[in-house]
């Protein structure tokens, strides 16, 4: 993983792009266990910097939609 971004100032798009990256390699089958773990890591630390940046935008959608009168709040997840 030469010259490696760090996480926090990724965008979601670079994330995403990474994550692939990380599970091909992964399911490639070619790296050792020292190896995997250390992709394994970074994709976990990848996956919760999406969480935090999808979480933002949430929460500025709702405040968007409460400040343009649509106070209604719509719970989109599967339960």
């Amino acid at each position: 993983m030469s010259e490696e971004k760090t996480v926090e100032n990724m965008t979601f798009e670079e994330c995403m792009n990474e994550l692939n990256d990380l599970v091909a390699k992964l399911e490639s089958g070619e790296l050792d266990l020292d190896e995997s773990l250390k992709v394994y890591e970074r994709a976990v630390k990848i996956r919760e910097r999406c969480r935090s940046i999808l979480d933002d935008a949430e929460r500025k959608v709702q405040t968007i939609m409460a400040s343009a009168g649509g106070e209604k709040r719509e719970d989109f997840t599967d339960e």
